[in-house]
């Protein structure tokens, strides 16, 4: 039967009509009626390599709306003067601006930088004396950290693998690894040691909060 509706179908069309498609050939018997691409040629994806690795479009910076949310849900507490330089950040007031600004640039950098040492060191600062560690944002997977916290110099690398990957994860929500994560390990041991000297702990966690913050992982999606 699908034989002879091909070979019908066929005798219908006009002898005159020839196209430039070459015509299908009619079904044998048992075999499926040929069915023609669909798709036509396909366009490849563009080469990662001239596109700093990434493929698709390229990275767009998040809104001022979008950033006071992620710093009050990543860190726990609001940059309290965030509000005032929304409209240097990029934020349309709707009057003489309707396009809110998303390119990354210069002024941007340098707010987002003051923005983070003010939420950082107090959130840091806050957690001294916090002992449940689900209170905690910045020390979570720490022992108990108080006033008298033990020397962090003295972690372990397991211990600071566990906190840089845990922070890395809630900032970007990727965890650090291999390489990355080893030079992280790097960092924190410096400002340990760095916070030990100068007998302020919490500027540590701090530390590492502002340089999270302040990366594009953090400003991009």
């Amino acid at each position: 039967m699908r034989r002879l509706v091909a070979l019908a179908l066929l005798a219908l069309a006009p002898a005159c009509s020839k196209s430039e498609e070459t015509p299908l050939p009619p079904p044998m018997d048992g075999q499926l009626e040929p069915i023609p691409n669909p798709h036509g040629s396909v366009t490849p994806l563009p080469d990662p390599e001239v596109q700093e690795g990434s493929v698709g479009r390229a990275p767009r910076r998040i809104t001022v709306a979008q950033l006071k949310t992620s710093i009050e849900k990543t860190v726990g507490r609001p940059w309290t003067q965030l509000d005032n330089l929304a409209a240097s950040l990029g934020r349309a007031d709707y009057a003489n601006i309707v396009t809110e600004n998303t390119e990354p640039n210069l002024v941007f950098a340098k707010f987002l930088e003051d923005g983070a040492r003010e939420v950082c060191l107090a959130q840091a600062a806050a957690e001294m004396s916090v002992a449940d560690p689900n209170a905690r944002v910045l020390s979570r997977t720490l022992p108990v950290v108080s006033g008298t916290a033990g020397n962090l110099t003295q972690l372990t690398d397991a211990q600071k693998s566990e906190l840089l990957v845990y922070l890395s994860t809630r900032f970007w929500g990727a965890p650090l690894h291999g390489d990355e994560l080893t030079k992280w390990q790097a960092f924190f041991t410096q400002a340990a040691a760095r916070s030990e000297t100068i007998r302020k702990r919490d500027h540590a966690f701090a530390a590492v909060c502002i340089a999270m913050m302040t990366d594009s992982r953090f400003l991009t999606y």
